[in-house]
């Protein structure tokens, strides 16, 4: 892993960035998308959201009690950019249900704010 500079910081504490070549990325996106029936693209984790878009996506999903898997895109820039290109959107986050991309924390709100996410997850439980 390579790191990023930073030269305030002792080495043991920079940030570790690993980088995926974009053959790579576009697999690993698929390869996410495939194997889990939610997954978040998202700056941080579910347990430490790094921004409050990530955030409200993960509000949402624990609101359902959804078991959703995710991806940090922030340790690793092939993936970041991969995933914006794959779904031809701009914005991390991104959530895909069932392998298709649904869209970011603005799109999902509206959702649950209409009750169609409610439905989609009752779809899902049927």
């Amino acid at each position: 892993m390579a790191q990023a500079p930073d030269s305030d910081m002792h080495s043991d504490f920079q940030p570790q960035v690993k980088s995926t070549p974009a053959a790579s990325a576009d697999e690993q996106i698929q390869q996410d998308i495939k194997d889990h029936k939610v997954f978040v693209y998202m700056k941080g984790n579910p347990e430490a959201p790094m921004c409050g878009f990530s955030n409200m996506v993960c509000k949402i999903l624990d609101a359902y009690g959804v078991e959703y898997s995710s991806r940090n895109v922030l340790t690793d820039p092939d993936i970041r950019e991969g995933v914006k290109k794959f779904s031809e959107w701009p914005t991390i986050p991104q959530v895909y249900i069932n392998g298709e991309f649904v869209g970011g924390s603005d799109i999902l709100m509206g959702m649950h704010e209409s009750g169609e996410l409610k439905k989609v997850f009752l779809d899902e439980k049927a």
